[in-house]
């Protein structure tokens, strides 16, 4: 299906354990449930080493499944590669910006346009705060933020 996506997008956090694939499940479901998923391509990674190799969260893979949205992620980190061939990078807070900032600007000519997810949450939300440390309440919330923010983001680029 690779061959067919005109449009791409990765999903950005710390780890690539918690929010990144949470948005990358929910996005894929989304585009999945418009008839476009074909269309995209889709993934999540990491700014750090930390997770490589891991599965999701447990607490994240359990908000999935009672949101009945499927999930199937191994954390990897951003690679150069990535900056030149994503359209879009879309990242959680103001960390992930600056590191990946920085990682593209040893990236000649990259073409990622970065940016907060945030940005699309019709509801102001600019940070998507990172549940690792939280409750189950901070994944739900996590869910809902990135729900909003995928659905302003598919409408923007159907």
């Amino acid at each position: 299906m690779a061959a067919t996506s005109s449009k791409s997008v990765l999903f950005v956090c710390l780890g690539n354990i918690c929010r990144s694939p949470i948005a990358e499940a929910v996005f894929r479901k989304m585009a999945t449930d418009a008839g476009v998923v074909d269309k995209w391509r889709i993934d999540s990674a990491a700014t750090s080493t930390y997770e490589i190799g891991n599965p999701p969260d447990y607490r994240g893979q359990a908000c999935m499944k009672r949101h009945g949205v499927p999930m199937r992620h191994v954390a990897r980190q951003v690679t150069k590669e990535d900056f030149m061939s994503f359209e879009y990078i879309l990242c959680m807070d103001e960390s992930n910006l600056s590191d990946l900032k920085r990682k593209a600007n040893s990236v000649k000519n990259y073409k990622a346009k970065i940016e907060l997810l945030g940005s699309y949450d019709p509801q102001k939300q600019l940070i998507i705060k990172d549940p690792y440390y939280g409750s189950d309440e901070d994944f739900e919330t996590v869910y809902e933020q990135c729900v909003r923010c995928c659905k302003a983001f598919l409408e923007a680029n159907s």
